[in-house]
């Protein structure tokens, strides 16, 4: 039978190989494992891991940004601004991420206004840093100049600098802050808390670089500081200084302080001070210029407190307006110490002792009172206490116990020796003449109504006062250059020896005179002292009358106070 026959095919069929199946399986396996290990690690970085991975990817990219917030202005009564806070802008790098490039650093330097030596000596001292100050305080567009370069470590931030339009006029009034806008000297330290504000925060999106690509959020609002308003007058206080830098200048003084208090709450209007600074621009400043002499100098102040003295004298039962009293010769011995006046003035009622301010006058009633009189008259008109003002360093001046006086101590006080005072407290003081009696204390700050004031001089002798003391600056008087044109004032000269290591110095002086304006209707108080006039005059009514009138009649123009018809 043939092959065909029996179905037996002529062609071999192919034999598979003994491997093909092994291996699809092993790459299936392969497959299937490689697809499992990443969806684990999927499922790990995803699921498991997510949470670190997340925070430590946000912290790379993600930053929490302080907001700056401005501090509080300062104003004057009339909202006129004294203190303000502009925005600027502070360079700073990363030494560890600045550029390498010394082209680039050499660019970097000149836009900085460095030289590169310094520059790179810079650089290297903070070295093992990751930050140093490139520039402090920059105008914003002079900021963006350098940034402008996309220097490799160089950053922004945003800030806040202090400036003071008044400049020199109310320097040391309000102070200074530093580099970081804190309050150093003053208002600006005294309230520091208040006009601080609460900086913000704010989350936004870097690169690895440093460079902001978008921000993504306010976390919470930056709260600006507080406004502060205070008492002070802007235009009295530059009409003050100015009629106090001339006068300074004229009698080639030491420098010199002007204090004005409305008479009728305590506020005080205007107080100038020489020597002074620039608050803006504080380069070879003196450090004189820094001190509010007004608050916390203190000086024997002469015979400007012999009203004051001469209230205790009035309340007392032993003396009246008619009284009159024996100053011949024009001197006498007490102890050790020779008391005199410039002339001999022979016999004076009580108010003529105040109009020729004789000191032989004033010795001889304050013996004639009880030991304590004139001392517990000056401690109720605050001699010796702190005015309770404030400001950073005030002084409440001296005024001795009475404790085992001599004569001459006691007479001594009646015209304005052995004691101190400053010129807030002088000006404190005379409030009580003018306001019937009742002291008023001083406020540096704008008043929304006028305190209750210390009654401290019997209102009838503060009447009587009030009017001896206009007659004290008349015509033929030593305090006549104090009259202002149209209005009725009133006010009390005084000239000081200045006190130095070894005791009063010789042909040293401190020029004073003590005002109240107008008589009729009291509404301003002005204390003016000149510390060492040089120039030849050294009396207070030479000397710081003639400020006081400058001062006294401006002020009453510019409160829109009504003249007096009957003035001179």
């Amino acid at each position: 039978m043939s092959r065909r026959a029996r179905g037996v095919s002529s062609r071999a069929a192919p034999i598979a190989p003994p491997l093909a199946g092994g291996r699809f399986l092993l790459v299936l396996c392969a497959i299937v494992v490689v697809a499992a290990v990443l969806i684990g690690r999927i499922t790990l970085l995803q699921v498991i891991d997510r949470p670190f991975l997340q925070s430590q990817g946000d912290a790379r990219t993600l930053r929490h940004e302080a907001i700056p917030a401005h501090r509080g202005m300062i104003t004057d009564r009339n909202g006129e601004p004294l203190a303000i806070s502009t925005p600027v802008v502070t360079l700073w790098a990363n030494p560890q991420k600045l550029t390498e490039d010394p082209v680039r650093r050499v660019v970097l330097a000149q836009a900085l206004g460095m030289n590169l030596l310094d520059f790179e000596a810079r650089l290297t001292r903070f070295s093992q840093h990751e930050f140093m100050y490139l520039r402090r305080h920059m105008t914003p567009q002079a900021a963006q100049h350098i940034l402008d370069l996309r220097t490799p470590g160089v950053y922004a931030q945003q800030e806040y600098k202090r400036y003071y339009p008044a400049g020199e006029v109310a320097a040391q009034l309000l102070g200074v802050t530093n580099v970081d806008d804190v309050g150093q000297e003053g208002l600006e330290l005294a309230y520091q808390s208040y006009l601080a504000g609460h900086p913000g925060q704010r989350r936004v999106l870097k690169d690895r670089r440093g460079r902001l690509i978008r921000e993504l959020g306010v976390v919470k609002e930056a709260e600006p500081g507080g406004e502060l308003t205070l008492a002070i007058d802007q235009r009295l206080q530059y009409m003050a200084y100015r009629e106090l830098r001339a006068a300074v200048a004229e009698h080639r003084a030491d420098g010199g302080v002007v204090v004005m208090m409305d008479a009728r709450n305590g506020e005080v209007l205007a107080m100038a001070n020489l020597p002074s600074y620039n608050p803006n621009n504080r380069a070879g400043l003196d450090p004189r210029g820094l001190r509010n002499q007004a608050v916390v100098d203190v000086f024997e102040p002469g015979s400007v407190v012999k009203p004051l003295a001469m209230a205790a004298v009035l309340e007392s039962s032993q003396f009246d307006l008619a009284t009159v009293v024996d100053t011949s010769p024009g001197w006498m011995r007490l102890d050790e110490f020779t008391i005199h006046d410039i002339s001999n003035y022979g016999k004076l009622d009580l108010a003529g002792v105040l109009e020729k301010s004789s000191n032989i006058g004033m010795s001889k009633l304050a013996l004639a009172l009880g030991d304590t009189a004139i001392w517990e008259k000056y401690n109720n008109l605050g001699f010796g206490h702190n005015p309770g003002t404030g400001f950073p360093g005030e002084s409440s001046g001296s005024l001795p116990a009475p404790i085992r006086w001599s004569r001459s101590e006691k007479a001594a006080l009646s015209y304005g020796y052995g004691l101190s005072v400053s010129a807030l407290q002088l000006a404190s003081a005379y409030t009580a003449i003018a306001n019937d009696g009742v002291r008023l204390p001083p406020s540096l700050l704008r008043l929304t109504q006028a305190p209750e004031g210390i009654p401290s001089i019997e209102p009838d002798v503060a009447n009587d006062l009030l009017h001896i003391l206009e007659t004290s600056i008349g015509p033929y008087s030593g305090g006549r250059r104090a009259r202002v044109e149209g209005y009725r004032v009133g006010g009390k000269t005084g000239t000081a020896r200045k006190t130095g290591v070894s005791g009063y110095t010789d042909n040293a002086y401190r020029s004073v005179f003590a005002g109240v304006a107008p008589i009729s209707d009291p509404r301003i108080v002005t204390i003016v002292m000149i510390d060492y006039p040089k120039a030849g005059e050294i009396y207070g009514g030479a000397v710081a009358a003639p400020v006081f009138s400058s001062v006294t009649g401006n002020a009453l123009r510019l409160l829109d106070v009504p003249p007096d018809h009957e003035a001179p």
